[in-house]
């Protein structure tokens, strides 16, 4: 076991292994399967998991099933896949639909102790007899059925006798409790729908309150870990086992959810923004989702990184984008190869070149000589970004301008001598002087240009499209209400860049294109005939983490 004292569920879960309340950790993951899963979740996967493994404990996999309308197997999929690749392994999967007919018999228990009857309110009076915060609900005039009569319309709900609606289960508790979580919640309701698991088998299912406080005791969970939000709820999580025969009773710990800035936390709202077309997809490069980050070129050590940074908390706040692109920042600044690539071409005709080209070469990683060296080659004519030429230079600036002079890195040092312009002043190419003896290594020139800028081989430089992310909301807060106004209509631009030949060829997925910032193929459209990359995030922030 490795010493932790970060934060109060670690501190608890040393108490109760040290006076004997756990002889072991269990924890547990429990997403429904109606989405993938978002930034948001990734902190709940890093503690589940990372103090089961931090306490030579496990962490189950367990699917909270238990709504056939919004649930699929690609979603079970889909989450699987997340997990392994944040780097975790889970016990199991397991599933509430395992649990179906064991649930059903606790919820027959219920009944048969006069803790639970069938209500035959429309859902929208339940809610209207519910009260408020200030006062009480009302009873439902079906709470005083009888023991027997309750089974038999139970046993009938499941036999299928009943359209969708028409009867719920609910537990018999307080409509005069303070927490309007005890007023007499509903457990089971009326669900024809198609499971994807069980099919037909089931046509009501239990609510979410019901199911996972048992799963969670039937799979000896140590450490219940919720969100803030289920706080409220941890009364009727005891108040369920309290009220059945089953031998264990996990204690349920909330923790501060994620808040991130620029973002919401949603699948509800995630799904509007794939419905509704403005973005591609859940994986969509944008989304906050664990599918999108990989591919917009997230590392998944980074991600854990950010997690283990923003630590475990009572306490909501929300947390500043900038730290989780700094912590993407450090990880691909150690380990993502160097090339280079031209987003917005400017061609350079080097009017004193002799001869078809020259091979030059250049390690793939300064710091990392590991990595080896690309080779490029160096030809009359070249592409520079158009941003590094200025006719008409701000003070300090560093890079091309006329009659001025840069060093192209590791090539040779150029001078502007002429600005070829079209008939509508725009900037068609500039023409340039290069030093034969100012090859980088090998510089005898004696000149000191005060830039160096990036360049490609237009002779050989690959075409390809390079899509620039940018965040999707311009809102720090974005809420469900403006959700949709808050969006950033500028989140993606293409280019139509130029990028060398070894970049494409090159087996590594995520790459520094130097002094631009870092992008990764894209895992859906790149080809070696059509390349397409994904910037991933800009190469320099002024964020500095505490």
């Amino acid at each position: 076991m490795t010493e932790d004292l970060r934060d109060f569920i670690r501190h608890r879960i040393r108490d109760d292994l040290r006076t004997g309340a756990s002889d072991g950790i269990v924890t547990r993951f429990p997403p429904e399967p109606n989405g993938y899963l978002h930034i948001g979740h990734a902190k709940s996967i890093c503690l589940n998991f990372g103090v089961a493994g931090e306490f030579d404990g496990r962490t189950y996999l367990r699917y909270d099933d238990t709504n056939p309308l919004r649930e699929s197997q690609e979603y079970v999929d889909g989450i699987q896949r997340d997990i392994a690749w944040l780097g975790f392994a889970w016990a199991g999967p397991t599933f509430a639909s395992d649990y179906f007919e064991r649930l059903y018999e606790f919820a027959e228990e219920l009944i048969k102790r006069d803790r639970a009857f069938v209500c035959s309110l429309p859902a929208e009076d339940i809610r209207a007899t519910r009260g408020t915060l200030t006062e009480p609900g009302t009873d439902s005039p079906y709470r005083d059925r009888t023991v027997d009569d309750n089974l038999d319309l139970f046993r009938r709900m499941r036999a299928g006798e009943f359209a969708d609606g028409t009867h719920v289960l609910r537990a018999k508790i307080d409509m005069a409790s303070a927490n309007v979580n005890m007023r007499d919640p509903v457990l089971y309701r009326i669900r024809h729908a198609s499971h994807h698991r069980t099919g037909d088998d089931w046509c009501i299912y239990p609510m979410y309150d019901f199911t996972h406080c048992i799963c969670d005791a039937l799979e000896g969970v140590s450490h219940s870990l919720c969100t803030l939000e289920f706080e409220d709820h941890r009364p009727l999580y005891d108040w369920v086992l309290d009220n059945i025969a089953i031998n264990y009773h996990p204690p349920q710990i909330e923790f501060s959810r994620l808040n991130l800035e620029y973002t919401v936390m949603s699948k509800r709202l995630f799904s509007s923004l794939v419905d509704d077309g403005h973005v591609t997809g859940w994986d969509d490069p944008r989304m906050p989702t664990l599918a999108g980050m990989r591919r917009r070129g997230y590392p998944a050590g980074a991600i854990r990184e950010f997690c283990r940074r923003i630590g475990v908390t009572k306490s909501d706040g929300a947390v500043e984008y900038a730290l989780l692109e700094f912590c993407v920042r450090q990880e691909l600044e150690a380990t993502a190869p160097r090339a280079m690539a031209v987003l917005d071409p400017l061609r350079v005709v080097l009017t004193n070149y002799e001869g078809d080209s020259e091979s030059l070469s250049a390690p793939w990683h300064p710091q990392q000589p590991d990595q080896g060296h690309r080779e490029m080659t160096f030809s009359s004519t070249l592409y520079i970004e158009r941003d590094d030429f200025r006719e008409s230079p701000p003070r300090k600036y560093r890079r091309l301008t006329p009659g001025g002079m840069v060093r192209l890195r590791y090539g040779y040092i150029i001078v502007c001598e002429e600005v070829v312009k079209a008939a509508d002043g725009e900037i068609e190419e500039l023409r340039c002087r290069y030093v034969p003896e100012s090859k980088s290594g090998s510089d005898t020139s004696g000149l000191k240009p005060k830039g160096v800028i990036h360049w490609v081989d237009a002779n050989t430089a690959v075409p390809a499209e390079v899509r620039l992310f940018e965040r999707l909301f311009n809102d720090p807060n974005p809420g469900a209400g403006n959700f949709v106004e808050a969006l950033n209509p500028t989140s993606l631009l293409i280019a139509d860049a130029r990028v060398e030949p070894a970049i494409v060829a090159s087996e590594a997925t995520s790459m520094q294109f130097e002094r631009t910032g870092y992008f990764v193929k894209d895992a859906r459209d790149f080809t070696s005939d059509r390349p397409v990359f994904n910037r991933t995030v800009a190469l320099r922030d002024s964020y500095k983490p505490g």
